[in-house]
């Protein structure tokens, strides 16, 4: 199936995916990559507000490229998500509801998209040029002396994901290559 959502969102918006849906994302969308993601824990932990609300919030794993002339933001292919498993389960239970990267997720996140109705979507790597195009306006908002991991607030119209954990607690990295070895078994033998 193929879905639009407006980000931000809430569990009730994101319980009819399943993974394996194509989803274009519309709405703001903030960046964060391992070092912001480092310094957000340091906030909460300090009992300091973070630079975004996380209340529905969607975050996308990335450190684009510098804009060339006349664009928005430069290529903006997701990074490896798993650097983010350790602190990703905070912010879900703080009010963190899509997560956009690459690859697999470990098992306390999944727990986390289970219990507060969120998901995880991958973006296509390799394709930041492909990503970039999503974006129509970009503002960063915190930590600039982090360079192309500072955290930007971004809007985007009809970014291009898949789920791959939803909320019920489907993973196409597991769901996927079982569905695709049992299409190649074929029928079984006639009697």
């Amino acid at each position: 199936m193929e879905y639009k959502l407006t980000a931000p969102c809430t569990a009730a918006d994101l319980a009819p995916l399943r993974a394996g849906d194509t989803v274009l994302l519309s709405g703001v969308v903030y960046t964060a990559r391992d070092q912001a993601h480092k310094r957000m824990m340091e906030a909460l932990d300090r009992g300091e507000a973070l630079p975004f609300p996380l209340e529905g919030s969607a975050i996308y794993y990335v450190g684009p490229t510098p804009e060339r002339p006349g664009q928005v933001i430069g290529s903006a292919g997701p990074t490896t998500s798993g650097r983010m498993d350790s602190m990703s389960p905070r912010l879900l239970d703080l009010g963190n509801k899509i997560m956009i990267g690459k690859g697999k997720r470990d098992a306390a996140v999944k727990a986390a998209v289970r219990r507060n109705g969120a998901v995880y979507l991958a973006a296509l790597g390799g394709a930041g040029a492909l990503m970039a195009r999503s974006v129509r306006s970009l503002e960063v908002i915190a930590w600039p002396d982090l360079g192309c991991e500072a955290v930007r607030r971004l809007e985007v119209t009809d970014m291009p994901l898949t789920v791959i954990l939803d909320s019920a607690g489907g993973d196409l990295y597991e769901s996927g290559p079982a569905a695709y070895l049992a299409s190649r078994q074929g029928p079984g033998p006639a009697l």
